[in-house]
């Protein structure tokens, strides 16, 4: 059985059918793949919160979907106790799913998550209305949430996106793009082989364009514009007052000139001026 999106487009991913822990070792193995503090698949087994969550939650999703309701609420409420992370029995979920740390991460009842996403503790996928419908966001194959972010609403997030930590997303996110800030903007455009490329905590590093001291920088180069045009304009002004005073013979007004070209004042009689 295949979920429909928001936008009534079937999802590319689907665990229904398939046995609770036919994929347990899958699951451990992505992990690994993901995680370079992992030594062993016992080490995951045992000690990871994200892998105990994710196996939980196949179980109560498996009885989710065979209308065990009540059930499926316990085994999740158990899960969460365990591990401080909270997946309610109705989300689906796809292959190789890996929450790091886990601790605080929310995921929402029609929030459906695609093959080989990564979500870092203090995650919500969260909904946005009352309705009974499609409230919850769609991740689609790839994506990594960073630490902290809020994906809200029945939004999806591309394929291969990345969402920066403490981000809060309320719209679409296009395939192969990395988010940040509130409310998340476009910082990347990766192209698909960058998109296969891990980036931890779905945070982009190292030089790249802050939108914010984008933003800032044009505003300053628009003041500097302005500011030289004033300066423009006060020196044409200066320059056309400057100029009133002469006649238009070139002979400035209070001063007369001998016909060897010399400027003499202008006695207050109307007549030369005595000199000394």
């Amino acid at each position: 059985m295949r979920k429909i999106t928001s936008s009534g487009k079937r999802a590319d991913y689907t665990t229904a059918g398939v046995p609770v822990f036919k994929h347990l070792r899958e699951e451990i193995d992505g992990i690994m793949a993901r995680d370079p503090a992992a030594r062993s698949r016992a080490e995951v087994a045992l000690c990871y919160p994200g892998f105990h969550a994710i196996v939980m939650h196949r179980v109560a999703h498996y009885c989710w979907d065979r209308g065990w309701h009540l059930v499926a609420r316990v085994v999740s409420q158990i899960a969460r106790a365990l591990t401080g992370i909270e997946i309610h029995p109705g989300a689906t979920i796809g292959r190789r799913f890996f929450i790091d740390h886990g601790m605080g991460v929310v995921i929402g009842e029609t929030a459906e998550i695609g093959d080989d996403v990564m979500l870092y503790h203090g995650v919500t996928l969260g909904g946005t209305s009352l309705n009974q419908g499609k409230r919850h966001p769609t991740l689609e194959s790839g994506v990594i949430v960073g630490a902290g972010a809020k994906v809200l609403g029945a939004i999806t997030i591309g394929r291969g996106a990345r969402v920066g930590a403490n981000a809060v997303v309320v719209a679409d996110v296009a395939p192969g793009i990395a988010v940040v800030g509130i409310p998340a903007k476009a910082v990347v455009t990766r192209d698909r082989a960058e998109a296969q490329k891990f980036m931890p905590y779905g945070t982009p590093c190292g030089d790249i364009p802050d939108p914010v001291a984008r933003a800032l920088n044009g505003l300053l180069d628009q003041v500097s514009t302005l500011r030289r045009r004033v300066e423009e304009l006060e020196s044409e002004r200066g320059g056309a007052h400057n100029s009133s005073v002469y006649e238009t013979n070139g002979v400035p007004n209070g001063s007369a000139r001998h016909d060897n070209g010399v400027r003499e004042p202008v006695s207050t009689e109307g007549g030369p001026a005595a000199s000394c």
